[in-house]
């Protein structure tokens, strides 16, 4: 006979003990028995006479675990390192179970989850666990499980044992279950069963089916019952036995209820709320009569549903794109959702869909809904204005309108205009925070955040220049309810601008404006510009202070922030990210904002600007000027008069003939004497001045500052003569309207750029443009001039 040599090492086990056991002798024993047991680390080699010893031993790993009064001294760690030397083998992996009180020892099976088998079945996965309790009269298994089921705890009479067996060839899973001190319990086990959701069925069996469960034996299972919820038991295959004293019985314990008694054979109350235990106690039995077979059933369980199924027509077909979104929030809900009677986590309706909801509350689901407008050629869509408005949805859905998404997609290079009906935005900031019942988001089409809005404010006008969204949602996440005006936003599509944003801002007096980069806190996108167009209101002037102001270091190009006002050559402020920023400047009039993007090398450009009105300080001195300029008019005119009327009074007094003089100059005879100069003659005297040459020394310096042409140069008129618009708004002109009134805005032309989108910019040069609307009524200001310095 062939033999096999096995070295066993268990150095990595402590306080274990393996126990090798068959059916043949081991030559290594001293009396040749069929059992070796190896404790504490002991390292040893046995020679098995066969071919197949694997068939014929088994191997069992044996661990304590002691509890006291508050805890235990271990875990069940499922480890098969120290065990692959018996691999081959088929074996079994128990620990033991004892408690020094009187309470119970607590397994946690709550991670996974049991169910309860027959003994004689098989699990799929080949890992079975058995808990057996030990009673005075011999042991009881209280139980044989499966991975995967509704069993999330047991709590064991001490002393017992759970156990784990694994076919040979298989490896052990890993695995952990928690154990713990119990309660005081007066059964052999009590199980803790937890019902699934929904409609379900589940079987449980009596201890040592298909055998008795013994004399006097008590059994509890505990059902933990979801919301809105009932269940039902059913006693199938049950075998009574003959009893000597007492009777078999179940005892239902419910919270707030009295304990329900009742035999095996009466019909069973249904569960209709909250957790109960089921207590199931056997008698003295008459074992000596062979025709009582003793205690033993199979205990069904099933769960449905309390509430009835709500149904819900949905029909989006009438409303241009809409689409509904129905979300389950909390997966441990009980709340249930069906499109055309299947079963959803989520649900989307774009057009008709039948829908039933059960058993779900407000806050089990989310329901949003989407739009998508957007338009190929301009053309097509220049004239037209979207309405972006909250649907009215049907009532049967379980939950109000969460939130509402407009994404748009203007023609390409085409920008979207938006402007709120609900009156200007204000830009949601910490210091500037919104407290109004919705707040609009906007976004670009990748996902990027340009930032929170609400109502009131100061932003009378957006302009993003690249596909976007708008989502309109209830502050703190509420749902959005009934509004006084079902239309939010008016969108339309325009020809492209020079910036990827522009805001058209009027800020109120007493009301400080605080505006930022897109995006922020978040710095803007590489390359990228925006423009605030400011509107100062008569007679004040704008203080702006820069916070929270975030340069990088570029890689290429410069970051930029320039302040420019309407009208004016020159740049009241111009900074780059390798100069030092003032914090606080000051502005007369209406002004351009303009901050433009490098591409960063590390760090990101960022900027919160603070614009606060004061009352001019300049107004005095304005005053004062304008009397002196109407003065020296005045004295002009006196001084030509005057003049006129000298020059008069000589031409009549004076008749005299001059003597022609073959030099070149021409005298009178007599007391005149020779001729004088031009500075001593009056030849520069005018009868008459013209209004052109009474302003020269004006046009001149105009002509250098380059807001007039050349003087005395005929300039051909390059069309049609109409009436030349201010270039500012009327608003801002208009002094008797009061200051704080929201009035419709008409914004000045922004500085020229080339379109971001369209090519880069050049490094220290600003742009100057013209709203194509107003080319014939507004004045070209010509290229803006970098400061010197530069580079």
């Amino acid at each position: 006979m062939s033999s096999t040599r096995v070295t066993l090492g268990f150095l990595l086990l402590n306080f274990v003990t393996v126990i090798v056991s068959g059916v043949l002798k081991l030559p290594i024993t001293p009396d040749r028995g069929t059992t070796l047991i190896i404790s504490n680390n002991t390292r040893v080699s046995v020679e098995f006479q066969c071919l197949r010893h694997q068939h014929v031993f088994n191997v069992e790993v044996v661990r304590n675990i002691e509890c006291t009064t508050k805890s235990c001294s271990g875990h069940i760690i499922q480890a098969d390192s120290s065990s692959l030397p018996l691999l081959d083998f088929n074996r079994k992996f128990t620990w033991n179970l004892k408690s020094s009180a009187l309470k119970a020892v607590k397994i946690d099976f709550s991670n996974t989850g049991l169910r309860q088998i027959n003994p004689s079945d098989r699990c799929p996965d080949g890992h079975s666990y058995t808990l057996q309790a030990f009673q005075t009269t011999g042991n009881v298994s209280v139980g044989k499980y499966c991975r995967m089921g509704p069993v999330v705890a047991s709590q064991i009479l001490s002393p017992g044992s759970f156990s784990l067996e694994v076919p040979a060839g298989q490896k052990l899973q890993n695995g952990r279950f928690d154990v713990s001190v119990g309660e005081e319990i007066k059964s052999l086990a009590k199980m803790t069963v937890m019902v699934p959701k929904g409609t379900s069925s589940l079987n449980l069996l009596s201890p040592n089916f298909p055998d008795s469960f013994p004399d006097n034996g008590a059994m509890e299972w505990y059902f933990q019952v979801p919301d809105k919820h009932k269940t039902a038991l059913q006693f199938l295959n049950v075998t009574k036995p003959h009893c000597l004293k007492k009777e078999t019985a179940v005892e239902y314990h419910g919270k707030g209820r009295g304990a329900v008694v009742l035999s095996l054979s009466d019909p069973q109350p249904e569960q209709k709320q909250g957790h109960f235990t089921l207590t199931l106690r056997n008698c003295e039995m008459d074992t000596r009569s062979a025709a009582s077979p003793g205690l033993l059933l199979n205990l069904k369980v099933s769960s449905s549903r309390t509430g009835t199924p709500v149904s819900c027509k949905v029909d989006l077909s009438r409303m241009g794109g809409l689409s509904l979104h129905i979300e389950k929030l909390r997966p441990t809900s009980v709340c249930e959702m069906k499109v055309n009677s299947v079963l959803k986590e989520k649900i989307t309706v774009t057009s008709k869909s039948e829908l039933t909801f059960q058993d779900c509350l407000p806050e089990d689901i989310q329901v949003t809904a989407t739009k998508t407008i957007e338009c190929s050629v301009h053309k097509d869509c220049s004239e037209t204005s979207y309405h972006l408005s909250v649907p009215m949805l049907p009532l049967c859905l379980p939950a109000p309108l969460i939130s509402m998404t407009w994404t748009l997609r203007p023609p390409q290079h085409g920008t979207v205009e938006l402007t709120s009906t609900f009156g200007p935005l204000m830009q949601s900031l910490p210091g500037q925070q919104c407290n109004d019942s919705i707040i609009f988001t906007f976004s670009e089409d990748d996902g990027t955040t340009i930032g929170h809005f609400c109502t009131p404010g100061a932003i009378q006008k957006v302009q993003i220049h690249t596909n976007m969204s708008v989502t309109v949602s209830g502050m703190g996440g509420k749902a959005l309810r009934t509004l006084s005006k079902p239309v939010l936003l008016e969108a339309v599509f325009k020809e492209e601008i020079s910036e990827r944003y522009i805001f058209t801002v009027s800020p109120k007096k007493d009301t400080p404006v605080l505006l930022a980069t897109p995006g922020w806190p978040v710095g803007m996108k590489s390359y990228s510009t925006v423009s605030w167009i400011v509107t100062i209101p008569p007679k004040m002037e704008a203080h702006l202070m820069f916070a929270n102001l975030s340069q990088p270091k570029c890689s290429n190009r410069h970051t930029n922030i320039r302040v420019q006002r309407v009208g004016c050559l020159e740049e009241e402020y111009s900074r780059r990210e390798d100069e030092e920023a003032e914090s606080e400047i000051t502005v007369n009039g209406n002004f351009y904002l303009n901050m433009s993007n490098c591409m960063p090398e590390r760090g990101d450009f960022s900027v919160t600007t603070k614009i606060t009105l004061h009352k001019s300080k300049n107004l005095l001195l304005t005053i004062i000027l304008s009397v002196v300029a109407a003065l020296l008019v005045i004295f002009t005119i006196v001084l030509v008069v005057v003049c006129v009327v000298i020059r008069k009074k000589k031409k009549k007094m004076d008749h005299q003939v001059s003597i022609y003089n073959p030099n070149g100059t021409s005298f009178l005879p007599g007391p005149n004497g020779f001729p004088k100069t031009r500075e001593d003659n009056e030849s520069h005297v005018y009868a008459s001045i013209e209004d052109s040459l009474v302003y020269t020394d004006l046009l001149r310096k105009g002509a250098e500052m380059g807001i007039y042409g050349e003087l005395d140069t005929h300039q051909p008129f390059p069309g049609q003569i109409v009436s030349q618009k201010p270039l500012v708004s009327e608003i801002a002109a208009d002094d008797d309207i009061p200051v704080g009134v929201y009035q419709k805005f008409q914004a000045p032309p922004l500085p020229i750029r080339p379109p971001s989108h369209m090519q880069a910019l050049q490094d220290n040069v600003i742009y100057q443009t013209e709203d194509p609307s107003e080319e014939e009524n507004s004045p070209n200001l010509g290229p803006r001039l970098e400061p010197e310095g530069g580079d």
